[in-house]
């Protein structure tokens, strides 16, 4: 097992390494590039933003050697009680179809509505491949949630939501690619300690491995950026593993273990529909892009692109981390972790995060 989780890692990481300098020049012979016409917009100049599709072929040749790897040495059972193929297949023609809309988006431009309805579309298939809750047990009411339609539709919801969250906090060099590596790795201990399926394990690292080998051409200053072909294709595959890697009964605490792994994307998301609803009194705001999120916060607060994104990083980190701990060893050292973090970093905060008018 070992050996095949290397393998997703670092095939999926090398494909990505090789591939971004050929996104970079596609990007910049069809012309799709992010020219910063907007007060929102960060960088400086005309980007490529192609390196989504850099990301994704190192996640599919990962994934797609293994299970042909593992299926003719007969360590994987892909044909099994759980339909695994069937899944997988679902997976895959989502990830097709939202990025054919993304890309049009990354190299033409599409209204916002357009690619909501990509995303939307994706997730049906994926749904109707069979890849999608089972079943929401509420502890606290003793309630079971096992309705088919019901469950189907709360995975739409979570797939575009989670999807759409990671795409609005994709502002600063790196910030999307190494969240997503954050929530990753906070994700592979989940399903280490909730005894997930080994192909649950396989598709996350392998996911890992490709924004490893993004991130270098992603950091600031950045050479590329993953675009929204990138950011879509980031969250909805880590909405899907996070369900396809968790318990078939979802309990409370298999629940709120996700849901804490992506709280810092989930409420920049959240806050920012609510923000454009009361600003311009006007629900299709909701669409229309704005300068209130968290990074760009920071960065209206003095801080560098590469403090807001480590401390960002930093905030995402032990955030999944509180998710690991709370499932393994409950809610009382899981808040007493946290507490002890805020307590060490607001000792020394103004010695690590300094900003531009911090002279000491």
């Amino acid at each position: 097992m070992w050996g095949d989780i290397a393998i997703a890692f670092l095939l999926a990481f090398i494909t990505a390494y090789v591939i971004t300098p050929y996104t970079i020049r596609l990007s910049k012979k069809i012309g799709a590039l992010d020219v910063p016409k907007e007060k929102r917009k960060i960088h400086h100049g005309a980007m490529p933003r192609l390196g989504g599709l850099a990301i994704i072929l190192g996640f599919i040749v990962s994934i797609i050697y293994l299970l042909i790897a593992m299926s003719l040495e007969k360590s994987l059972n892909l044909f099994g009680a759980d339909n695994y193929i069937y899944k997988l297949i679902g997976l895959f023609l989502g990830i097709i179809v939202l990025g054919v809309f993304c890309f049009f988006d990354d190299w033409k431009g599409i209204p916002a509505y357009v690619k909501l309805l990509g995303q939307i579309i994706s997730a049906i298939i994926v749904v109707c491949f069979g890849l999608k809750m089972d079943s929401i047990y509420i502890s606290h009411f003793n309630t079971i949630i096992n309705g088919n339609l019901v469950l189907s539709i709360i995975t739409v919801i979570w797939i575009v939501g989670i999807t759409n969250a990671i795409n609005l906090i994709d502002g600063l060099d790196g910030l999307s690619a190494g969240i997503g590596v954050i929530s990753c790795f906070s994700l592979l201990m989940i399903f280490a300690l909730n005894g997930s399926p080994l192909i649950s394990i396989l598709l996350i690292t392998a996911l890992a491995g490709a924004l490893v080998g993004f991130l270098p051409f992603n950091f600031n200053p950045a050479k590329t950026f993953m675009g929204d072909t990138g950011s879509n294709f980031l969250g909805f595959c880590l909405a899907i593993i996070s369900i396809l890697g968790t318990a078939k009964t979802y309990t409370a605490i298999v629940l709120i273990a996700p849901l804490l792994v992506f709280a810092l994307p989930i409420f920049d998301t959240s806050f920012a529909i609510i923000r454009r609803v009361i600003q311009q009194k006007s629900l299709k705001a909701i669409f229309k892009a704005d300068r209130g999120h968290l990074h760009h916060k920071l960065i209206d607060k003095g801080y560098t692109q590469k403090q807001a994104v480590l401390i960002l990083y930093g905030i995402s980190a032990t955030l999944g981390l509180f998710a690991v701990i709370l499932l393994d060893s409950g809610i009382w050292k899981a808040l007493s972790f946290a507490l002890l973090v805020i307590a060490i970093v607001a000792i020394g905060y103004k010695d690590i995060f300094r900003t531009k008018d911090n002279n000491l």
